[in-house]
């Protein structure tokens, strides 16, 4: 292995630890991740606007990180109406993962919204005034899910409890919103 290799997994692992520790993640679970090794990077994933499926393994228990799956998570994420896609932010599909953790384990997230272009975000925007005019949506960092067979307050709360970023709760349009901004919730 190349000292490239090390170092950026290194990165990787420091750049986690340190979103557990600023997010507020329990001790319990930063002991884990200090001390054993990472839980498995594992989504499924389905985009409601183009059909696709994807179930993959981005990163190992040692931490390290497979760029062809986040690549495949980024193009899955992508913006259905302008078909621009963006590196998405770790950290929200890391908080994604976590959720999932929580959930059991190998559920199927249904995606709603993941990057969206500006453009497409401002057409948003327009017909509804609750979308953000700066969302996080733009930069690569929110991800509005639902999951077949949970109740979305159940969602909410899991979400909520990791305590991983912004948490958004929209019963009415059937999602629930994360982000890897500050922790906050509405």
């Amino acid at each position: 292995m190349s000292d490239h290799y090390f170092s950026r997994r290194g990165f990787l692992r420091a750049s986690l630890l340190g979103v557990l520790c600023l997010r507020g993640i329990g001790s319990a679970l930063a002991t884990e991740f200090l001390e054993e090794s990472y839980p498995v990077g594992r989504l499924s994933l389905r985009n409601i606007h183009t059909g696709e499926h994807l179930s993959v393994t981005y990163r190992t228990p040692d931490g390290e990180v497979d760029l062809d799956a986040l690549n495949a998570i980024n193009w899955l994420l992508r913006c259905h109406f302008t078909n621009q896609h963006t590196e998405m932010d770790l950290a929200v599909i890391e908080y994604l993962n976590m959720v999932d953790k929580e959930l059991g384990g190998g559920r199927e997230f249904r995606i709603i919204s993941g990057y969206r272009s500006p453009e497409y975000n401002r057409i948003l925007s327009e017909r509804n005034g609750a979308v953000a005019k700066q969302s996080l949506h733009m930069e690569g960092k929110a991800i509005d899910i639902a999951v077949p067979g949970v109740n979305l307050a159940v969602l909410r709360d899991l979400a909520v409890g990791v305590r991983c970023g912004g948490v958004g709760y929209y019963p009415r349009s059937g999602f629930v919103h994360l982000d890897s901004g500050r922790f906050r919730t509405w």
